[in-house]
């Protein structure tokens, strides 16, 4: 089963010490929990990745090809020839093109914001009410005994004021 170990820190400083000692012990997926926002975390738990560019892009791809087939095909379905200009004509059709691609680029990126945030919360995640107040909090997950007494070693030599465990049931 797997434990959450969780230390509390006054100071922003020994948070980003500890987290970055339990980040060098092996200990993934760490959580750092913080009231303002702290300058160096991205140097210490690494910068991450954002999809929500990739979402962006194909919410997008997808606008534009499905604006221009929309009015292409309903150039093609009820054709209205005028004055010999070809049926499917390029400016007027860049226009419903270019709002279904902000339309379709906009609603992924929302969709996108979503899951990376993951919202809604499937599972029940770890959060600790003084970290919302005046404590700065970090969080490891545990497989067993030996990984909670490891890091909770590194957390107390970090200046810890308090260091908890919270098991799956405590979610």
């Amino acid at each position: 089963m797997t434990s959450n170990v969780i230390g509390l820190f006054h100071d922003p400083e020994s948070a980003l010490t500890a987290a970055g000692q339990l980040k060098g012990a092996g200990f993934e997926s760490l959580e750092i929990m913080s009231p303002v926002p702290i300058h160096g975390v991205e140097e210490v738990l690494g910068k991450k990745k954002s999809v929500i560019k990739n979402f962006t892009f194909m919410g997008a791809l997808i606008g534009g090809i499905s604006g221009f087939a929309l009015a292409a095909g309903t150039a093609i379905a009820w054709p209205h020839p005028v004055g010999g200009r070809p049926i499917i004509t390029m400016p007027p059709f860049l226009i419903i093109t270019y709002e279904l691609t902000i339309l379709f680029g906009i609603l992924a990126t929302v969709l996108g914001f979503f899951i990376s945030s993951r919202l809604p919360a499937f599972r029940n995640r770890v959060y600790v009410p003084e970290s919302a107040v005046d404590k700065f909090v970090v969080t490891a997950p545990c497989d067993d005994a030996e990984h909670f007494k490891r890091a909770e070693a590194i957390l107390n030599d970090a200046g810890a004021e308090q260091v908890r465990e919270i098991g799956e049931s405590d979610l």
